[in-house]
């Protein structure tokens, strides 16, 4: 058997499934793939230069590399391909994005042959995937004296590469299809039970909504074939939830273009809207394909004579619609008016400037937003190397300054971080900033997609500037199975290689662990001032201030150390009154969403930064809020901590960054020594005042601005998917904040669920102490219900061993985790035990462990969205109810949602994770759990 003969069987097999020969990576099948070219009788002699033009992936796979090397020979004459004209080599080559066909061209246009230089650097002229060792070549070259490379020099401080591209249409028709009614999930567009497939784009496509829906779009496009389809959100938001790049894959894949002819299923430039608009990191992820999103506003509040929006029964206000979106009808989009107008053009329906910036154009124009960012840097590069001024041709970055205003802790970050900036003043909200990004971090079931992209944009090392970044396993650690074992390894290898700290070692020096990322983050980040971009959406800090991203985001930051975005605008978010010794700080969470919708009516967190006054957590617990902040639609988060506080923070990060030390983790740039470095350095600042822990001004100006009432908080609270409610759009939002009282013990559990990024070391020996109490007053523990219980990190479970919590959850389970034996396949049936799962995020992801279908699962996760942790069944609804640790623990013991005296006798003399608004001097206070 050669390579080439399971690939036909692969391609066979690929058939059954109604897919395509899968796009070729590996360098020694293409070199078969090349011999049969050049063998004028073999039989696959035609197939095979079908697969080397059309089904080769470029950047810098091995395959693009010797497709690179192939094409070079025929340029140069030494070999001869009827079908493949140097001309048409050329051509192929264009379309490599970088790596070695960069190189290839390099080589050609600094050669000796005069004709074939002056075609090479053409070819070079529209490239902009070059990295540094690439400019230091064309650099050598021109100071040397030569010509060709003095011409493309040149050609890239005037960015030909852009400026002679198409310019954006002025006028986009587009043919509506609704995907679903109220907010839609990314999970709509890329189940999380899929993500094994996201690198398999054709494959992944099939999971796309439904397939019904799937062919509904196909029937749009055969009827309107000059227009494009929109993907709708009807009386909701698009993409809430995550980034979720293979989502945007899978709606170009079906909606947009293709872009290039000789890569297959990579498409470009989605149209996709919401009623509500498109959720901040979904938009983010929009902009990276070149695509339109656009917010409709075409439902708005029913008013009554005195503009006082018009309540209905339960209290929400009366929705009227402005136009119809329903599927099939066709609209208008100006982009040079930036208006939305019916089919014929004659009435404008809303404005949609918000979606045609200046900068947004450039990436439509340019088909991506990384194209862009390189761009500019080559520009940038090609004018310093002649010694003269870049002409302006991309859109001047908007800087908005206003003398005497005070920052906002964002603002401050942006500024201190931020990157080729012109005004002498800081820069505040709204404007346009390349900032420095400190830590990155991959997950696994995007890693693989980041991987394709980091190759695709020709990128071979992490960042120097970077101070860290970490590759987790958490997403896949429930079930290795075999989808698991042939993608993670072969993801950590690439990760560990390209210069990332990984969760598991190809050496096998270390243990596979499986982390939660955004916890493993969390420990990494050891400053207030730092900037985190990570391939998930609840990459949210509790020091600096993070980003949830998609897989070409993080893949940009890992290659360039930068990420590009407008400064946010800021809600600030402040607490008074006296937190109840029974509750627990996850109901502070509630209550802040709660609260904040009661204060302003409409969700002000939605797109914009929480800043959020809660300096006297430590890290640890702080992150249960800022975790929570991505269901808020917020675009981020930023704890302002007290100087003790941070202290204690960056201390405990030290400690557990030296045990991944300690475990071998560190690599030979020693980058976790290093960032040990750094916290000691910033404790030294804030200690000495230096530099004190990051306060916004006190004249900064903020969006909005909540104050939490601890004294309103009197019961334990519910996250609730309200999956009945009449009005569809109502489901499945983080807005139904229930007191546990509404449920008058009634409502049957099913399933709970303690674990993933929204639990601390505090909710594990919340939950010891819980089984201690029990046996002390009963004798025995007894579950109604199914608990799973998933710790976030080894390094909690290793000190909760240390401490004995962990022996007592021992004790009672009826399942522990064995890495030496991880389970092969997915639980479907659950017993009324407690299972002490893998460290990871298990349920909540869904894409491996579910609930039984149609159960009602309390969880202390950040997910209730339909069909994440739960599927429906035949003859009821799945539905995921969150709470806080307690809450969970004693309705699994209960099977039932527990009664206020219930819980408060369940939690007497624990402690619970305490919270108390900063006092005007810092305190000193400091979690009881540490």
């Amino acid at each position: 058997m050669t390579l080439y003969t399971d690939y036909l069987d692969e391609i066979e097999t690929r058939k059954i499934q109604g897919l395509h020969p899968k796009p070729i990576d590996d360098a020694a099948l293409l070199n078969e793939i090349i011999a049969q070219i050049k063998d004028t009788g073999n039989e696959h002699r035609a197939d095979s230069l079908h697969h080397f033009i059309y089904n080769t992936l470029p950047g810098t796979t091995s395959a693009a590399g010797a497709k690179a090397a192939f094409l070079k020979e025929i340029i140069l004459g030494n070999e001869v391909v009827e079908e493949i004209t140097p001309t048409y080599a050329f051509e192929l080559l264009s379309h490599m994005k970088g790596g070695p066909s960069i190189e290839v061209l390099l080589d050609l246009a600094l050669g000796d042959d005069d004709a074939i230089a002056k075609q090479a650097a053409e070819v070079l002229k529209m490239q902009v995937f070059l990295y540094e060792a690439d400019m230091e070549r064309l650099e050598s070259a021109y100071k040397a004296g030569n010509a060709i490379a003095k011409d493309v020099l040149e050609s890239y401080a005037k960015a030909e590469f852009f400026t002679k591209l198409p310019d954006v249409d002025e006028e986009v028709e587009v043919v509506t299809y609704v995907a679903a009614e109220g907010d839609i999930s990314t999970d709509l567009l890329s189940p999380g039970n899929q993500a094994h497939s996201r690198s398999d784009r054709e494959l992944h496509g099939k999971c796309m909504i439904s397939e019904k829906a799937q062919k509904e779009i196909e029937a749009l496009k055969l009827q309107h074939p000059q227009k494009r389809v929109m993907l709708v959100a009807e009386k909701g938001t698009m993409g809430v939830g995550s980034s979720r790049m293979s989502g945007v894959n899978n709606v170009a894949l079906w909606t947009g273009k293709p872009s290039s002819p000789y890569v297959p299923f990579v498409n470009f430039a989605p149209v996709v809207a919401g009623t509500n608009g498109i959720s901040p990191i979904f938009l983010t992820t929009v902009d990276v394909t070149g695509g339109i999103g656009l917010d409709l506003k075409n439902w708005v509040k029913k008013v009554d004579p005195d503009g006082k929006p018009i309540l209905n029964n339960d209290g929400n206000p009366v929705l009227e619609q402005k136009y119809s979106v329903e599927t099939g009808t066709v609209l208008k989009i100006n982009t040079k008016e930036k208006k939305l107008y019916n089919e014929d053009g004659s009435e404008e329906l809303t404005d949609v400037s918000r979606s045609f910036t200046p900068q947004k154009l450039e990436f439509m124009k340019a088909g991506s937003s990384y194209a862009i960012v390189f761009g500019k840097k080559l520009q940038t590069f090609a004018a310093e190397t002649l010694g003269i001024e870049a002409p302006t041709v991309f859109a001047p970055p908007k800087e908005v300054t206003n003398e005497g205003q005070g920052l906002t802790a964002v603002e401050k970050i942006f500024n201190k971080n931020a990157v080729g900036v012109n005004s002498d003043l800081p820069l505040l909200a709204g404007s346009d900033v390349r900032v420095k990004v400190n830590i990155v971090g991959s997950q696994d079931t995007t890693g693989l997609m980041t991987s394709q992209e980091l190759e695709a944009m020709a990128a071979t090392v992490i960042s120097p500037t970077l101070d860290g970044a970490y590759q987790s396993g958490c997403h896949t650690a429930s079930v290795w199975d075999l989808k698991a074992q042939a993608n993670i390894p072969r993801l950590m290898k690439f990760m560990n290689d390209f210069g990332l700290i990984t969760g598991r070692d190809p050496k096998d020096v270390y243990p596979p662990l499986t982390d939660v990322i955004h916890k493993m983050l969390n420990d990494l980040t050891v400053d207030d001032w730092d900037i985190i971009i990570g391939g998930d959406s609840h990459t949210r800090m509790s020091k600096g201030v993070a980003f949830g991203a998609d897989s070409g985001t993080v893949a940009l930051a890992l290659a360039t150390g930068e990420a590009s975005m407008p400064i946010p605008e800021s809600v600030k978010v402040t607490f008074k009154g006296t937190m109840a010794d029974y509750m627990d700080f996850r109901d502070v969470v509630h209550a802040t969403q709660a609260q904040m919708l009661k204060q302003h009516g409409d969700n002000v967190f939605q797109g914009r930064v929480i800043e959020v006054h809660i300096g006297t957590l430590l890290a640890d617990q702080a992150f249960t809020f800022t975790d929570w902040t991505a269901e808020m639609k917020a675009k981020a988060s930023i704890c302002i901590s007290n100087d003790e506080t941070l202290i204690g923070s960056l201390e405990l990060a030290k400690s557990r960054i030296q045990v991944m030390i300690d475990k071998g983790m560190d690599n030979e740039k020693k980058v976790l020594q290093g960032l040990i470095d750094k916290a000691n350095k910033r404790i030294d600042e804030i200690k000495s005042g230096e530099k004190p822990a990051l306060r916004p001004d006190d004249n900064a100006q903020y969006f909005a601005e909540v104050v939490v009432d601890l004294d309103e908080i009197v019961e334990p609270m519910i996250a609730d998917p309200d999956v009945n409610n009449a009005d569809v759009s109502k489901r499945y939002t983080h807005d139904t904040i229930r007191p546990i009282s509404y449920y008058h013990a009634e409502k049957k559990v099913d399933l709970g669920f303690v674990g993933s990024c929204m639990v601390h070391k505090g909710d594990m020996k919340i939950v010891a102490k819980m089984l201690r109490n029990l046996e002390a007053a009963k004798g025995k523990v007894e579950f109604k219900a199914p608990l799973v219980v998933a710790a976030p990190t080894y390094n909690i479970i290793d000190e909760l061993k240390e401490e004995g919590d962990w022996d007592v959850l021992q004790k009672y389970s009826g399942f522990e985790f064995d890495d030496l034996a991880p389970k092969s396949a997915a639980r479907t049936e659950y017993e009324n035990i407690l299972y002490l799962e893998r460290p990871g995020c298990n349920l909540c992801m869904g894409n491996q462990e579910k609930a039984e279908k149609g159960d009602t699962v309390l969880a202390t996760s950040t997910r209730l969205f339909q069909g994440r942790v739960v599927e429906d069944s035949e003859e009821k609804r799945g539905e995921s109810l969150l709470a806080s640790t307690p809450v969970v623990v004693l309705s699994a013991i209960l099977g039932r949602t527990p009664t206020l005296e219930e819980y408060k006798t369940a939690v007497e003399g624990i402690d619970l994770t305490k919270f108390a608004p900063p006092k005007e001097i810092p305190g000193t206070t400091r979690s009881v759990h540490f």
